[in-house]
């Protein structure tokens, strides 16, 4: 038993010095390459309408605020300042949603954004993102990339399609730190261990970013008031939760695995499923011990039998808000024919280690 798993982790270490290593240096290579053309478009942005100020910033060789959807899809989240004046309500009638409600005895006028409040007193993340679309359009034509740069029509996000190669939604955001959403309140589980009291703080203190972007929950039915909500989004805090251990090394097998396996017709899986269940797979196996180099082979196999367990229930909650389904709006027969390659998957690295070297 011991040299079996022994023997997978051998595997899958070669598999991450070869396969995985390189698929992170592709996409180092083309986040440079997109960061190019998006902050030169930002910065037209910036001079028509000095309130959206880019905030992509290069940190460390990262960059702040870029989140890679896939190999050729990206988002990048555009910061905006002054919050200051509105309250954050979230009442769980929008699953993974909430709205910025203008504090009482606060006038309209004390606002950043005036003309994008609401007359009931909501920030509508729908018209800032219709401005914001407007802006980004009239900077497409003016940026020195504009041979190589178009918007993509049809949708009410900001897209843009770069070298006919690559997709990047710019995202307007508010930052929120120091508070923590009423709908993600049931975390962490009482009677789960992980992550313990030190981490869970740190967690809730790094907060999480309300993004205006078209909602999960609200796809084909948006009422106005529903198309003003903003999405809940905790990259930060999941990212801090994913330190320490093989879990990062984890990830990036999954995230190599999907990109070469599990990009189906329907697009029923992205990296965020890959890095939602890797999350509820440390509260299954809460001690660090359980994430020694050693049981990186276990720990991938549990997360890819979980997966299929979930494609087959059609239903995979998000980590922090469980009564918001990832696979929502997903077509079933692509929720079926992830579940099959998965399967494939996962019986091939069981049973032959060294199938890792052909996949």
């Amino acid at each position: 038993m011991i040299a079996t798993q022994a023997k997978l982790v051998y595997q899958l270490n070669k598999y991450y010095n070869e396969r995985c290593q390189t698929r992170k240096a592709a996409i180092a290579k083309t986040i440079r390459e997109v960061c190019k053309v998006v902050s030169d478009v930002l910065k037209e942005v910036e001079v028509q309408e000095p309130r959206f100020i880019s905030s992509l910033s290069e940190i460390e060789a990262r960059y702040e605020g870029m989140e890679v959807v896939s190999p050729s899809e990206f988002e990048v989240v555009l910061y905006l300042n002054q919050m200051g004046v509105f309250n954050f309500v979230d009442d769980g009638s929008l699953p993974g949603c909430a709205v910025l409600k203008l504090s009482d005895g606060r006038k309209r006028s004390m606002s950043l954004w005036v003309e994008f409040i609401t007359a009931s007193g909501y920030l509508s993340a729908r018209k800032i993102r219709s401005r914001f679309q407007t802006l980004v359009a009239q900077a497409v034509d003016k940026c020195s990339y504009r041979d190589v740069v178009k918007m993509v029509a049809d949708t009410s996000e900001v897209k843009l399609r770069i070298r006919e190669r690559y997709v990047v939604q710019i995202t307007p955001a508010f930052k929120c730190t120091g508070i923590w959403p009423r709908s993600a309140a049931q975390w962490p589980m009482p009677h789960i261990p992980w992550p313990g009291p030190n981490r869970v703080a740190e967690v809730k203190a790094e907060g999480f970013n309300l993004l205006s972007k078209e909602c999960y929950s609200l796809t084909g039915k948006q009422s106005s008031a529903e198309s003003d909500a903003w999405v809940l989004q905790f990259a930060e805090a999941e990212n801090r939760l994913l330190m320490g251990g093989c879990r990062k090394k984890c990830l990036s097998v999954l995230k190599t695995l999907r990109d070469r396996h599990l990009e189906l017709p329907g697009q029923p899986l992205n990296n965020y499923h890959m890095k939602t269940l890797l999350l509820y797979e440390c509260e299954k196996h809460p001690r660090e011990t359980d994430w020694d180099e050693a049981c990186l082979g276990d720990r991938l196999n549990g997360i890819l039998l979980q997966l299929i367990s979930c494609l087959q229930c059609r239903r995979c909650p998000h980590y922090f808000l469980p009564n918001l389904d990832l696979f929502q709006g997903r077509p079933h027969s692509a929720l079926e024919a992830a579940a099959k390659q998965t399967w494939r998957l996962a019986r091939e690295i069981l049973t032959n280690a060294k199938s890792l070297d052909k996949l």
